[in-house]
């Protein structure tokens, strides 16, 4: 194997479920401290955030958004929803601070964006409640199309 060539099939495909379930468990704890104060929050005497304010439907999208990443469930439509959060997040919230991200907090808001936003193209992976729908609804010999599929032209 070349340092050069992609990795054979099946580890792209594996490795992006892998990627996919462990950000979508620590996105759920970005959720859950918003929603419920567990984790803690690192700001010591946060108050309760009031049901239906920005920070709640932000809490509720990371909860249930997260949720639906970890368990590879409409990944697309949902890793869409989520990188248009953390674009909002980004630039509502940091960006006024610094333009940059090292500066102003906002790096993990500009990796989940664009960790969703590949999410987005590259779908769930074999290992999804996606993948499973795919083969069911096809006859069960579905060609699934992820990161391990053909490679792409240069």
């Amino acid at each position: 194997m070349s340092i050069y060539e992609a990795s054979p099939s099946p580890w792209p495909g594996r490795m992006l479920g892998v990627l996919r379930i462990v950000a979508g468990l620590v996105f759920i704890s970005a959720g859950t401290m918003k929603l419920f104060g567990f984790p803690p929050s690192p700001m010591p005497n946060m108050p309760p955030i009031p049901v239906l304010s920005q920070l709640w439907i932000g809490g509720v999208l990371e909860t249930v958004g997260g949720t639906a990443i970890v368990l590879g469930l409409f990944t697309r439509p949902v890793a869409f929803v989520l990188a248009g959060e953390m674009a909002v997040a980004y630039f509502q919230f940091h960006f006024p601070l610094s333009i940059f991200p090292t500066t102003n907090n906002g790096v993990p808001a500009v990796l989940y964006a664009f960790l969703f936003l590949y999410f987005t193209v590259a779908g769930a992976g074999p290992w999804s409640i996606d993948a499973l729908l795919a083969r069911s609804g096809r006859g069960g010999n579905a060609r699934l199309t992820d990161a391990s599929s053909s490679p792409q032209a240069a």
